[in-house]
């Protein structure tokens, strides 16, 4: 079975956040335009989607990183850069648990643009 998680939504890229078993990638809502026609749809019903997709969004990420296009429609997908994911990012100044130091926010913070949806 492919594992794919949900990291949450990326307001500015109208876009959820997955990370795989190859790398992280952006997902635009419009995929998901099925579910709500012309609005964005709720976090339940793209948590729902992404499950129901997981084995095509592991697929075109996999693709993504080995420097090749998905098929459509997974062809809009956006890799996200190699920075840590915030539950690796210290919590607290001095923490010491988690690979990445602590300005590694300054890194993630960094966003990725997702190409407009057709």
């Amino acid at each position: 079975m492919s594992r794919v998680a949900v990291q949450g939504r990326d307001a500015a890229a109208e876009a959820y956040r997955i990370e795989t078993d190859s790398g992280r990638a952006l997902v635009p809502e419009c995929l998901m335009e099925g579910l709500r026609p012309g609005d964005r749809p709720s976090h339940q019903e793209a948590y729902e989607w992404i499950a129901a997709h997981r084995v095509a969004l592991a697929r075109a990420v996999e693709t993504l990183r080995a420097g090749r296009a998905p098929k459509p429609p997974y062809d809009i997908l956006t890799l996200l850069d190699d920075a840590p994911s915030p539950s690796s990012i210290p919590k607290y100044p001095g923490e010491r648990e988690g690979p990445a130091p602590r300005s590694a926010r300054q890194t993630h913070a960094r966003r990725q643009e997702a190409p407009p949806c057709r």
